[in-house]
């Protein structure tokens, strides 16, 4: 196919669609909703998505015969159809599959047609096959039938990121269909009354529930959110099939965004949408499968690929569970109950990785360095500043959060402080288009500083009165992880402890050296120093005051590997801590 991004427009010139529903069926079996499926799809594309009604052509029952389906298709192959169109075509009603030699072949089925003569159907490979003839950048097929021989060629990875204009700008051929060969489409019984379970979740998509937070609502989110609706339905026994199959474009149903992203022409100003998880039926690996595979991966030194192949697949999955469109900054306001809720729905998905990366932490070679740096600065990359409430902000950090200390108290356990220094130095992508480098760790106490600041950890139950709720929180919630993984047993408060202070330590040194209010986190260790012997901040400073230039983490590069910069910082530090009233 030739070549024609350069010659697009982020922008739909016209908008076609073809609209066929079959009831009514010379000798197959009669359904009950097709048309009323058909009808309602229709309407909304007129309503909500600006096509012209003069655009949308129905065939229902009797005018849904072979020879219109095809006529009414190819009138898109026409010459007046613009490079800068989008059509859609829907259809409802029976489909059928016929096994060949080289597999499975998918019909649809007719008004007309007779059960007994398969020339009567219409070969789905057809209908793509002649899609190349269609000039316009974006055709999207939905398809309420189940059959087999749907050539997919492709979709895109959970978590993926895109630029909206960019996916304008590029050919796509997509489709969704209710079912696969072997399924039967449930006709009725689905969440719309007299739709069928495929079309009513479709048309909850397109009312909005597929859309993300700026309303942008695009075909790979419709199918994500049909995909994984109608395969959880308590009425339904089919599974949606969807994917592309020429291109790698997007029909936009909706993007208000444009509009505005396209204002001044004298810079390409674009925006991520981010590709929605979609909740798959078969059983999710074990962490402690996952665990066994990278510790075997990491053993190996031939298998750097597929280490780093496993973990990307890992880090799209939680973009794609962690992504604004499922935790809204905006529209959302605070209560203790939402809070609670964010905080258990980010914390199941987000231990799995945290895991992950504290497997490698702790077991990393000097070339995992990079992967290890990777894991932590893409898992922050739909973390840009915005708008909205600010708790909610702040709180979507928490998963990184838990990563970081995950893997930090990893590395410290491990006496790894190279991978402690690659985890609080890993640089982050900058939204600000500044040439300083962002480091994570800084990142990281903005958020902190934010989350303590609202003293929001004070309302999990238990911990209304804990002097550092965040912190005993975290300290409780990550124990059994870390020991399933390390064997920690009881050295793990050693280990947090000193993971804690070096954080609040190495926050402060970055502040100190930008000329910033000198300022670190304290956690549990602070309430240690006035009740134990040899508390953590000072038992690190012994240490560290003994074996001067030769202290490990010096060694590793923390605090530019300079003793005299710790010793500053240190000291500064533990006069504050010993100026706080505990009690």
């Amino acid at each position: 196919m030739k070549d024609i991004r350069f010659l697009l427009k982020p922008k739909y010139t016209e908008s076609r669609a073809l609209i066929i529903g079959i009831n009514k069926y010379i000798t197959a079996n009669p359904l009950t909703y097709a048309v009323n499926d058909a009808t309602k799809i229709g309407e909304l594309l007129i309503s909500n998505f600006n096509f012209q009604k003069e655009n949308v052509q129905y065939l229902l029952d009797e005018r849904a015969t072979k020879q219109n389906i095809i006529k009414s298709f190819l009138r898109f192959t026409d010459d007046d159809i613009g490079l800068d169109e989008r059509i859609f075509v829907f259809y409802a009603g029976h489909g059928h599959t016929r096994s060949g030699f080289r597999g499975e072949v998918g019909y649809l089925v007719p008004h007309d047609a007779d059960m007994t003569d398969f020339s009567t159907f219409i070969r789905w490979d057809d209908l793509t096959r002649n899609s190349e003839l269609i000039k316009a950048k974006h055709v999207l097929f939905i398809m309420d039938a189940c059959y087999g021989g749907l050539a997919i060629n492709r979709n895109l990875q959970p978590g993926s990121v895109r630029f909206l204009k960019d996916m304008m700008l590029r050919y796509s051929r997509q489709v969704l269909t209710a079912g696969k060969a072997d399924e039967v489409v449930a006709d009725a019984g689905g969440p719309i009354p007299e739709h069928s379970v495929f079309t009513g979740h479709l048309i909850n998509a397109l009312k909005g529930n597929a859309s993300n937070d700026q309303g942008v609502l695009t075909a790979n989110s419709v199918m994500s959110y049909v995909y994984s609706n109608v395969a959880t339905d308590k009425n339904s026994n089919q599974t949606p099939h969807y994917g592309y199959f020429d291109g790698d474009g997007d029909f936009i149903f909706s993007a208000p965004i444009l509009e505005k992203l396209a204002e001044d022409e004298q810079k390409d100003i674009d925006s991520y949408i981010i590709i929605p998880e979609t909740e798959e039926l078969s059983l999710q690996e074990s962490l402690n499968n996952k665990i066994s595979k990278i510790k075997d991966l990491l053993s190996d030194s031939t298998s750097a690929i597929k280490l780093h192949d496993y973990i990307i697949y890992e880090i799209r999955q939680f973009l794609s569970e962690s992504n604004v469109d499922s935790f809204a900054v905006q529209g959302v306001g605070f209560s203790p109950e939402e809070f609670l809720s964010r905080i258990e729905r980010y914390e199941g998905f987000s231990i799995n990785l945290a895991a992950l990366t504290a497997c490698i932490a702790y077991w990393a070679l000097p070339e995992h360095k990079q992967l290890l740096q990777k894991m932590l600065a893409r898992s922050t990359d739909q973390l840009d500043s915005q708008s909205g409430l600010i708790i909610w902000i702040h709180l979507r950090w928490y998963p990184i959060i838990l990563q970081m200390y995950c893997s930090g108290i990893a590395a410290v356990e491990g006496h790894r402080y190279d991978s402690l220094a690659n985890i609080f130095y890993t640089t982050i992508p900058s939204s600000d288009y500044q040439d300083k480098n962002n480091y994570l760790v800084e990142a990281i106490a903005k958020a902190i500083s934010g989350l303590k600041r609202d003293k929001i950890f004070k309302i999990i139950p238990g911990h209304e009165n804990h002097h550092t709720p965040m912190s005993e929180y975290i300290y409780k919630l990550l124990q059994p992880t870390l020991d399933d993984i390390l064997f920690v047993g009881k050295s793990y408060e050693k280990s947090f402890d000193e993971f804690e202070v070096l954080l609040a330590l190495v926050i402060a040194d970055f502040r100190k050296q930008s000329g910033n209010h000198f300022w670190g986190p304290i956690g549990r260790f602070g309430w240690k120093h006035q009740n134990y012997d040899r508390d953590p901040l000072s038992r690190i400073i012994e240490i560290a005051n003994a074996e001067k230039e030769n202290w490990k983490p010096l060694k590793a590069g923390l605090f530019g590997g300079d003793y005299e910069r710790f010793s500053n910082v240190a000291q500064e530090f533990k006069n504050i801590i010993s100026k706080l009233d505990w009690w």
